[in-house]
Parts: C-alpha cells; structure tokens; sequence
C-alpha cells in the first residue's frame, strides 16, 4: 500500500511538470506605439486585428521560441501571461524578461504585474509597477500621457500632457508604414504611464545608450541574468505604496524612453521573451502543496495528496515541508 501511496505522488508531481513551463504561455495583449520595426517585428497588414497580432506574438515569444517583437516608441506595450501563476520568494528574483539590449544600446522598458484577483483569466485587475531604480529619480514622470497621430508615410506627430510637441521620423532603412496598420484607422493612438530620463549620450557621431542599474525590460545584455530579473516584492501600487503580492498572474512590459538618436532613430523597447526562474516553487503553489503569505514561503502545513491544505490530518498519507509524510 505504502509504495502504491509513493507512485501516487509521483504522478502527480510529473504530471505538473509536464504541464507546465517557465516560457511565456501565450500573449494576451499587443498594441505598439509608432517606430521604425512597427509592422515588421512581428509583420503586420491592414487586415490584421488585435487578436491576430496577439497570436503573432505568441507564436514569436511562446514557449522559449526567441523571436522579437518590437514595442516602438514610447508608450507601446505588450501583455503576457505563463500557463501557471509565478510566486513571490522573499529576498529573490522571480522572473526574468529577456530583450535585445546590449552594451550602451539599452531601450528600457517599464515591468507592471497584475494577479487575476477576479478569476476571469484576463488581465483587467489592477496594475502594479516594479520598482525600478529610476522609480525616485527626479527627472522621471510618474504621469505621462502622449498622442500619436496618423498621417500615411510620414513622420508620427505627438503631443504630450507636458506641453510638448514631437515626432517619431522615419529613416532610409525602415520604409514601411511606421503606424501600427491594424489600429490605423481610429487615426490616434494614446498611452499613459511613466517616462524615464533619457540615457543617449552623444559620443563623437555615436550615440550611447546607458542602462539603469535594475529593474526594467531591454535593458541589460540577456547573458545578464541578474540585470534581466524582476522581484515581485518590488511592486508598489499608483500611489508609490508598495504591496504584497503571493504571485502575479499577468506581465506587462512598456516602452518608457521618449527620446530620438539621430539616425538610429526612436529609442524603442524590443522583447525576446520571459522566464519564471522558480519554477518548481511556482508548480508547488499551483498545485497547492506550497501555501505563500505576505510573500514568504511557507510549506509548514499539511497537504493531502489532492493539493488541499488539511488542519488536523490523520492517518495517511500527507505532503508537509515539500517531503513525504506518513502518519500512522
């Protein structure tokens, strides 16, 4: 009986292995800000609507494929979520985001997390930004907001709420429509969030791109595991406050660099993909053999072999600090 009991167990913690993967399960939401590889990264037509452009982002970042996809300029964003909740360890990254930058071509991008508190599936509960190192800078805008508009082949005009006019302007290289083509006909596009300092420096004729210390996508070298993690424990709520959260259900990841390099164009956030760097820490919590409160990890109590948490077990079998247990 006890062996049956034992091979009981172990189908259970194979089957969520082979359920679950650390890569990007699927994307839920892409809408890109104007910029030169709009269209392109990933390929875009008129006929495309949001959904389609989803799935084209899926198949590019899903599952550790290593495609890219381009989030323009600033403002542009995209939505991801795993085929699995990631959990909040104390003290350690949690996640990674995996961009395109290298050394002095850093194009960061801001990391918001959000839990499906209402079940739903879809990323509509509050957002929370990750701290990052330039959250208390005083050259960055907690309350950006910036237009696009639409106008064929041309440059993309903006206007911001700080009284700024701009431009996106197209190059020699990119001779593509620089609007996304899908979302060209509602004639502008608008987004709200935060802007960080501009990090070009110009060198000579070339322009260097410094990266933050931590805490943003596109920003470190992807060999720069450390440089490309996020702590769910930095998260703080619209107001600065920082909040507890067991696990995050939903990545969203924004362009937060306003600023054109002369003839490199745009500064403009590409993403390659995101990992959950726990991942068997995170199947535990799924299956519920793992109990995570005010983002520590607690194991202590007694689970059955169905995942549910028992207060006074009795004879049997249990699961308690991650180990097998038999109580006679």
């Amino acid at each position: 009986m006890k062996q049956l009991l034992l091979l009981i167990i172990a189908t259970i913690a194979a089957g969520h292995a082979a359920a679950q993967s650390k890569y990007i399960e699927a994307v839920d939401e892409y809408v890109p800000a104007p910029g030169q590889f709009v269209n392109t990264l990933p390929e875009a037509t008129a006929d495309d609507t949001p959904a389609t452009m989803a799935r084209k982002c899926t198949e590019a970042l899903a599952g550790g494929a290593g495609g890219m996809i381009t989030l323009g300029a600033w403002g542009g964003y995209v939505v991801f979520h795993f085929d699995h909740p990631v959990v909040n360890i104390d003290g350690e990254r949690d996640f990674a985001v995996w961009g395109n930058a290298f050394d002095y071509a850093a194009e960061p991008a801001i990391v918001m997390v959000a839990v499906d508190a209402n079940g739903n599936h879809l990323p509509d509960d509050p957002w929370y930004e990750l701290r990052g190192s330039e959250y208390d800078n005083p050259l960055t805008i907690h309350d950006y907001g910036l237009t696009y508009s639409y106008a064929p082949l041309k440059d993309v005009s903006w206007t911001d709420n700080q009284g700024h006019e701009g431009s996106v302007p197209r190059n020699t290289f990119h001779a593509q429509e620089y609007f996304p083509l899908w979302l060209a006909a509602e004639g502008q596009l608008s987004f709200s969030g935060a802007r960080l300092p501009d990090n070009a420096e110009l060198v000579g004729k070339k322009y260097l791109l410094e990266a933050f210390s931590y805490g943003y996508a596109d920003n470190q070298p992807n060999d720069n595991v450390e440089g490309c993690s996020m702590d769910i424990g930095w998260a703080v709520d619209a107001q600065g406050r920082p909040v507890s959260l067991s696990h995050i259900d939903f990545v969203k990841c924004y362009n937060a660099m306003n600023q054109v390099c002369g003839n490199i164009g745009e500064t403009s956030t590409e993403i390659t993909g995101a990992e959950d760097l726990h991942l068997e820490a995170s199947m535990a919590y799924a299956a519920g053999i793992m109990n995570i409160e005010n983002s520590k990890l607690n194991i202590e109590d007694y689970y059955n072999l169905w995942g549910r948490r028992v207060k006074h077990p009795g004879k049997g079998l249990y699961i308690k600090n991650g180990k097998k247990t038999i109580i006679n």
